[in-house]
């Protein structure tokens, strides 16, 4: 949530904001002396990824929202990028998509597209099935204008975090999931598979729009092999390196490389 994410910040600013206060002899003391930071979750208790059961049960049940789901599962984009995505924004040909601008508000008064957040401009590379399903639902919709949403509602509407966020109830209920899953996991599925398949921080952090690494890191790090992992993992390759050239040397010849005893 925005507090999990913002609390910590804020108990160090105000706490600095007090100090100053003080020093100022606007009040005697600081009210945020002895106060603990709050205690958040951590990333890996609070983060939900969809398995492929779960992404097969969404999608069998998401109807004229499949597509826009796709693009967050399949492209990693917030739903407000998703909302923002126009049709010039579509590379088909070159399987891409530019994440230009996105959708702000909560309402379908307030609802608007404005910039992307900051260091969230970017190109993501995706999989030909990707563009197919998006080029059948310009197909569908009769989309034709190069700055036509990609996504609107069936009254014309810009989705937006009110309507897009009960429209995904909607399909995490009759896919049987708990209401730990949002919108947002779609993202952090799309995360995880990258990692899975042995994407680097940097490589993740692109897809993604954030602005550093280090914001990458601080959602994901659970998700990399840790240096236990990857020492183990690669001693083993080199153990068996090493065992199929001492195989090699002792049938090379079709006899034992060493002399038997008498």
């Amino acid at each position: 949530s925005w507090w999990e994410s913002n609390s910590a910040s804020l108990h160090q600013t105000q706490g600095a904001s007090f100090r100053a206060a003080v020093a100022d002899r606007l009040v005697p003391t600081s009210p945020a002396v002895g106060v603990k930071p709050p205690r958040l979750r951590r990333a890996e208790s609070s983060m939900r990824i969809l398995t492929i059961d779960q992404i097969r049960s969404v999608m069998a049940v998401a109807g004229d929202f499949r597509v826009f789901v796709e693009v967050c599962l399949y492209a990693g984009l917030r739903l407000g990028e998703a909302a923002g995505l126009q049709l010039g924004d579509v590379n088909f040909l070159g399987r891409s998509m530019s994440i230009a601008r996105q959708v702000q508000g909560a309402t379908h008064k307030s609802a608007h597209l404005v910039a992307p957040k900051y260091g969230s401009e970017r190109t993501v590379f995706v999989p030909a099935e990707l563009t197919s399903s998006l080029a059948a639902h310009v197909a569908r919709m009769q989309l034709e204008e190069l700055d036509e949403q990609m996504f609107r509602t069936e009254l014309g509407r810009l989705w937006n975090r009110n309507n897009a966020s009960a429209e995904w109830r909607r399909i995490r209920s009759e896919a049987g999931l708990s209401d730990e899953f949002t919108l947002h996991a779609l993202r952090h599925t799309f995360a995880s598979n990258l990692i899975a398949s042995g994407c680097d921080v940097v490589t993740v952090q692109r897809a993604l729009g954030h602005a550093q690494p280090s914001i990458t890191l601080n959602v994901y790090s659970h998700l990399w092999p840790s240096a236990e992992d990857r020492t183990r993992s690669a001693t083993a390759a080199f153990m068996l390196v090493v065992a199929d050239s001492a195989d090699s040397l002792r049938t090379g010849s079709g006899k034992a490389q060493v002399n038997s005893v008498p």
